[in-house]
């Protein structure tokens, strides 16, 4: 009997509201310390945890995560709750995604500050069934839980979402920041209040 060669994959969730090099940072360092066979950016609908303001659509943040990995062939995008729609579970989302892909063994990538609130998680028993969780460390959190987590070190980069959305409105600087595909969506579209380019 042949046996089947079992396909690694991480799921970093979140808003990516824009994506940005620390989310880019983490995945590919995750992927490569792990030897995964390749990272999914997977962009929530609506998250259950966080009120969006200032926002882009759920299909302009995928958008903006498809131009992101662009010339990265480990590193992929997930559209499963974009297309699902709603508020997003990753429970239910995992469950699908395990049904669909049965002989794909998937990690799901989680922040050190995540790691801190794991026991507040929709239905973490079940999700603990379905995936193995993987924190990043953080300086400033505990990564404390009671729930199996492998913690992995990846390069620290000062940035974050909610700045960039700052600098965009203000007119600052993003250069280095957000991959130049991305800014270039953003400034197209006229997200966060940048200027459409002319």
């Amino acid at each position: 009997m042949k046996d089947t060669v079992r396909k690694k994959v991480g799921i970093l969730g979140g808003t990516f509201n824009p994506p940005h090099i620390g989310h880019l940072i983490m995945a590919d360092g995750i992927c490569d310390a792990l030897s995964l066979d390749e990272v999914r950016l997977m962009p929530t609908a609506i998250p259950p945890h966080k009120v969006m303001t200032d926002t882009a659509t759920p299909e302009q943040r995928l958008a903006m995560c498809e131009l992101a990995v662009q010339g990265n062939a480990k590193l992929a995008v997930c559209d499963a709750e974009v297309r699902a729609g709603g508020v997003s579970y990753t429970v239910d989302t995992m469950e699908r995604l395990t049904a669909a892909e049965p002989d794909v063994d998937f990690c799901f990538i989680i922040g050190g500050d995540m790691i801190d609130s794991l026991h507040t998680w929709h239905e973490i028993d079940r999700l603990l069934g379905l995936v193995r969780f993987v924190g990043v460390r953080r300086p400033g959190t505990s990564s404390q839980t009671r729930y199996p987590v492998d913690l992995v070190e990846t390069p620290l980069v000062e940035v974050s979402s909610t700045m960039l959305r700052m600098k965009y409105r203000i007119g600052r600087s993003t250069a280095y920041l957000v991959p130049r595909k991305v800014d270039e969506y953003i400034q197209k579209e006229g997200l966060y209040g940048a200027r459409t380019a002319d």
